[in-house]
């Protein structure tokens, strides 16, 4: 029996995936940095150390990792005060589940831009627990981010459902043992062995309904 409900973030609530691509790209391309066309790829899911890590040994950005956080976070959150990204019917996906279950976000976003970001949309107060990567050991394929979000809520992880866009986040909700929703991401679409592991798959965000969940997550 489903007892909370977890939201993703980047690609599920906010259509930021290419937001993030691009900042970090600029940023490679400013700094002398070697770019490649798997790079969002690889990083997503990525914890902040973890991708900031990426940057600095990978793309060969010359300045520290804790530095290049800093400058892409900067970026970021100045673009969402500008124009937040969000995708079509995501406050009334949140207001849908909370209805019903009390809310958790587990995100490989910085804990700032989560903090931001929900208060942008107006929906900080439904949400009982929210968990950045960066506050993990691992991110996301690993499940981390997924056991810490349910420890948070007092739940048994297979007692959760979760909603994800992407290869990695639908393998991390999977690994810690949840009920996943997939809604693949547009631009960077998740292979076929992660949406073989999800319960079901969505088309948007309008199809995420409480009808839904519990008929998919009936164990």
């Amino acid at each position: 029996m489903i007892q909370a409900f977890v939201f993703d973030l980047d690609g599920v609530l906010l259509d930021s995936e290419q937001v993030w691509d691009e900042a970090r790209e600029r940023l490679a391309n400013e700094r002398g940095g070697r770019w490649h066309p798997e790079a969002q790829r690889d990083m997503m899911g990525m914890s902040s150390p973890e991708w900031s890590r990426y940057m600095h040994e990978t793309i060969g950005l010359p300045e520290p990792p804790e530095e290049i956080n800093r400058e892409v976070v900067e970026r970021l959150a100045a673009i969402y005060r500008e124009h937040l990204p969000v995708i079509a019917g995501a406050r009334e996906a949140v207001e849908r589940m909370a209805a019903r279950w009390p809310l958790g976000v587990a995100s490989s976003s910085n804990r700032e831009l989560i903090e931001l970001v929900l208060e942008l949309l107006g929906v900080t107060h439904l949400f009982a627990t929210t968990v950045s990567s960066e506050e993990v050991a691992h991110g996301k394929p690993a499940p981390d981010v997924y056991l810490e979000a349910a420890r948070r809520l007092r739940v048994d992880p297979a007692n959760v459902a979760a909603v994800e866009d992407s290869h990695n986040g639908i393998l991390a909700a999977r690994a810690a043992g949840m009920c996943v929703l997939a809604i693949p991401n547009a631009h960077f679409p998740p292979g076929l062995d992660a949406l073989d592991e999800a319960d079901k798959v969505l088309n948007e965000l309008a199809d995420l309904t409480v009808e839904t969940v519990e008929a998919t997550c009936r164990r």
